[in-house]
C-alpha cells in the first residue's frame, strides 16, 4: 500500500524507485517484465520527449529533464516529495518543492507523464498516444508497479457514453488496482 504523502510502497528504498525486496521478499524492480520493459523504453522515450519539445518550441530544461529521467527510470509512481528527495541525493542540495512541481506541470501539460489520482503520484509516459486517447493504468497493490495501456475499443465505447451524457472530460484515465502478473505468479 502507498503512503498517503509520498506514494512509497513496502520495500521502497526511495532511490529512483529501486526496490531491495518487497513485502513478499522478491526484488520486483530488477526482475519483472514491466520493469525491464520500462528500462528498455527509457532512452527512446527521452529522445521522443526531446523531439516533441523541439517541435513545439518548448524547453526541456535540465530540471525538467532530470524529473522525466527519474520517472522513466522506474515503472513505479513517485510523489513530488519523492522526486525532491531523489534529486537532493544526486545534487547534494535540496531543491525547492515548487521547482519540482513546476517541472511536473510542464511534463503533464506536454503529455510526457501522467498523474495517478488515487496515489497523488506521477509516472512517466513512454508511449506516444494521442492527447485525447483513453489511458488505463494497471496498478499492482503488492509491488507498486504501474503498467499503462490503451484500448481503441474501450476509447470508442467511452466516447459513446460521453456523447450520450453530453459530457466533456478534462482527462480520461482509468486506474485499476490488483496484482500484476509477476506478483500474481509469486503469490
Amino acid at each position: 500500500m502507498a503512503s498517503s504523502r509520498t506514494g512509497q510502497h513496502p520495500g521502497d528504498t526511495g532511490h529512483r524507485g529501486h526496490v531491495h525486496g518487497d513485502a513478499h521478499g522478491h526484488s520486483h524492480e530488477d526482475d519483472c517484465d514491466h520493469a525491464q520493459e520500462r528500462a528498455a523504453q527509457a532512452p527512446q522515450a527521452l529522445a521522443a520527449a526531446e523531439a516533441l519539445c523541439e517541435r513545439l518550441g518548448a524547453r526541456l530544461t535540465p530540471i525538467r529533464r532530470e524529473v522525466l529521467e527519474t520517472l522513466l527510470a522506474t515503472h513505479r509512481p513517485m510523489g513530488a516529495y519523492d522526486l525532491v528527495e531523489d534529486l537532493a541525493r544526486r545534487h547534494e542540495r535540496r531543491m525547492a518543492p515548487i521547482t519540482v512541481y513546476r517541472a511536473l506541470d510542464f511534463l503533464l501539460e506536454h503529455g510526457l507523464i501522467h498523474k495517478l489520482a488515487t496515489q497523488n503520484a506521477f509516472v512517466a509516459c513512454p508511449h506516444q498516444h494521442a492527447a485525447d486517447e483513453l489511458v488505463i493504468f494497471l496498478i499492482c497493490e503488492s509491488c507498486g508497479g504501474v503498467d499503462e495501456i490503451s484500448s481503441p475499443e474501450l476509447s470508442a465505447a467511452m466516447q459513446g457514453i460521453r456523447r450520450k451524457a453530453r459530457f466533456t472530460p478534462r482527462a480520461e484515465v482509468i486506474e485499476i488496482t490488483g496484482l500484476c502478473g509477476h506478483c500474481g505468479a509469486k503469490a
